[in-house]
């Protein structure tokens, strides 16, 4: 039962994290940036603050339970 439930999470993970990062918009436009952009060397907001350290968590989590898998199916 906990390995399928590992496993539905990883897949929820998964999933959530190829939606999260296709969304993100790139931050570098090219040229035309450089010389719209006042703020260039400014802090992110705190959206894209706490965006970027949930997706810094979630790509953790997702490792941490992809190694727990390898090691249920190895038997170490």
């Amino acid at each position: 039962m906990f390995p399928l439930f590992l496993k539905i999470i990883w897949l929820l993970l998964s999933f959530f994290l190829i939606f999260i990062i296709y969304l993100r918009v790139p931050k570098n436009q090219g040229l035309t940036s450089f010389a719209t952009k006042s703020d260039l060397l400014g802090s992110p907001n705190s959206t894209e603050k706490f965006l970027n350290n949930f997706t810094l968590i979630s790509i953790i989590g997702y490792y941490l339970i992809a190694v727990k898998l390898n090691q249920m199916n190895v038997g170490i």
